[in-house]
């Protein structure tokens, strides 16, 4: 799972791999966890709006 941006706390990592189909984002942020598909749809979050 490579991290490909990391600003202001929030890490990115991108999924594509046979065990995570289909390719997807994760962002995380001071214990918040963000999932979003490749074409920027949310698909699960607990990050606070601001």
């Amino acid at each position: 799972m490579p991290t490909i941006s990391m600003f202001f706390g929030i890490i990115i990592r991108m999924y594509n791999n046979n065990e995570h189909n289909p390719p997807h984002f994760h962002a995380t942020y001071q214990g918040y966890h963000a999932v979003s598909n490749m074409d920027g749809d949310l698909t699960e979050s607990d990050m606070p709006r601001k």
